[in-house]
């Protein structure tokens, strides 16, 4: 039996496996004995835009439509040109500067320039 050296959610020590998963008793997460594996090729995910290129960090992009900013009365209008994006982890995967102002995005709403 393999035993992972801490929890990835809350990084505790004191985690022990159940049937197919691991579990963490300090933050109650669990995870499948796979997930470490499946890890690896997760860090080595593609980041594609709404066509299916694939992005890097320091490519141009251009919005595909307008999106309205949360929290905000702004909106970004369709056609905006973010020069020089970096690749993040999270829900929204692309870091870019419009009009001097940082947003993080969701590749499906750009396309490569």
């Amino acid at each position: 039996m393999t035993h992972p050296s801490s929890c990835p959610s809350c990084s505790g020590e004191h985690t022990y496996q159940d049937g197919e998963f691991y579990v963490c008793p300090e933050c109650a997460h669990e995870w499948s004995i796979h997930a470490e594996e499946n890890a690896a090729e997760s860090d080595e995910r593609q980041i594609k835009d709404a066509h299916g290129t694939p992005l890097q960090d320091g490519d141009d992009v251009h919005l595909i439509k307008d999106l309205k900013v949360k929290g905000s009365s702004t909106t970004l209008k369709k056609g905006a040109k973010a020069r020089g994006i970096r690749i993040v982890a999270g829900d929204h995967e692309v870091s870019c500067k419009i009009d001097g102002i940082s947003y993080e995005l969701k590749a499906e709403f750009l396309k490569k320039a």
